[in-house]
């Protein structure tokens, strides 16, 4: 028998980009995930990116993040993008702003698919697109005193 479309769930998602958002208080990874649960997927894929206590061979003490007032925009052009290349279910990107200490969850991306191996794919995608697209620019505060700006684009 060949396969057929006819399954809800074989077709595409309605609107697929279910949250994207630019915040200045603590992201949550249930929030995300509960974001892109879909029945029709049979793979999601997460992404938490935290706060390291080192960059460069030089101990990172705290950070601070910043944008561009176009950053949200751009992150949804971005999951536009990924949800024309992948068959997206659903997606959700959520990035911090503002004074974070080591270990804080700094960027939370998701992405679910029919498969496993699109949801790798697209969430690796948006997460690597995020970071050299959108304009969030990082501030690291080092134990000897120094800092440095390291823009995300």
């Amino acid at each position: 028998m060949a396969p057929s479309n006819d399954h809800p769930g074989e077709q595409a998602a309605q609107d697929p980009i279910k949250l994207i958002a630019i915040r200045d208080t603590a992201l949550s990874l249930d929030e995300v995930f509960r974001a892109v649960g879909d029945d029709a997927a049979g793979g999601t894929a997460l992404f938490v990116g935290t706060v390291r206590n080192h960059d460069g061979g030089a101990d990172v003490d705290a950070l601070g993040y910043s944008c561009h007032p176009t950053a949200e925009a751009e992150m949804r052009r971005i999951a536009e993008k990924v949800v024309a290349e992948y068959p997206v279910r659903a997606l959700a990107a959520v990035h911090r702003v503002g004074d974070l200490a080591v270990g804080d969850l700094a960027v939370v991306v998701a992405v679910s698919c029919p498969h496993r191996g699109e949801a790798f794919e697209a969430c690796r995608k948006l997460i690597d697109d995020l970071k050299h697209e959108v304009p969030i620019w990082k501030h690291q505060k080092f134990s000897d005193g120094t800092e440095e700006w390291v823009g995300a684009c």
